[in-house]
């Protein structure tokens, strides 16, 4: 039987989370404002839209020839000093990452595959927080649930909205295109 993983109840510096998180047998975890969040198991779909959204931005990259990456779920995102998030896909641009490196300094585009548990968190306070980065250029939110992508992107001093469920969201920079109905077909295959 697996021993339970109890969260600790006080805030914890970077430097604590990290030892903590590495002496866990098991699981995954976000730090938000301080506070240890695991992350729930994950449903079948959420596990298709993340793959197939990695493997869309792999592919958009090597077709436009760009100097990026696509980085699958596990890769962390530190801002300020309280938040560690795992985005389900990263984009970053520059120079490859070194193998051992386990967190994304400087994120392009930020991916989230809505799940119940999380919806509301990825739709707010990860929205807030991730364009706390100068880097951030994009934020797409993934729904699990029906055909919808939302495309927060950085307008000059502030964040522009659209909504798509069909056709492509231009992503520029770097220079790609994320087509919506192929993303959904992918994850149905």
């Amino acid at each position: 039987m697996l021993q339970p993983i109890d969260e600790p109840p006080q805030r914890l510096s970077r430097a604590e989370y990290r030892a903590w998180a590495d002496a866990q047998p098991r699981g995954r975890f976000e730090r938000h404002s301080g506070v240890v969040v695991a992350m729930a198991p994950e449903r079948a779909v959420h596990a298709r839209l993340k793959a197939a959204a990695w493997l869309l931005l792999r592919q958009s990259i090597q077709t436009n020839r760009l100097p990026c990456e696509a980085l699958a779920d596990g890769m962390t995102v530190e801002i300020g000093g309280d938040d560690d998030f795992e985005p389900d896909a990263i984009v970053r641009c520059g120079e490859r990452l070194a193998d051992d490196t386990t967190k994304v300094p400087d994120p392009l585009i930020v991916v989230e595959v809505l799940s119940p548990s999380t919806s509301a968190t990825d739709r707010s306070e990860k929205l807030e927080k991730y364009f706390r980065l100068p880097s951030v250029q994009h934020y797409l939110i993934v729904w699990a649930d029906r055909r919808r992508v939302v495309h927060h992107r950085r307008d000059g001093g502030s964040v522009a909205t659209s909504v798509h469920t069909e056709g492509t969201i231009a992503l520029d920079p770097p220079g790609m295109l994320f087509d919506v109905i192929a993303l959904y077909a992918e994850a149905a295959a």
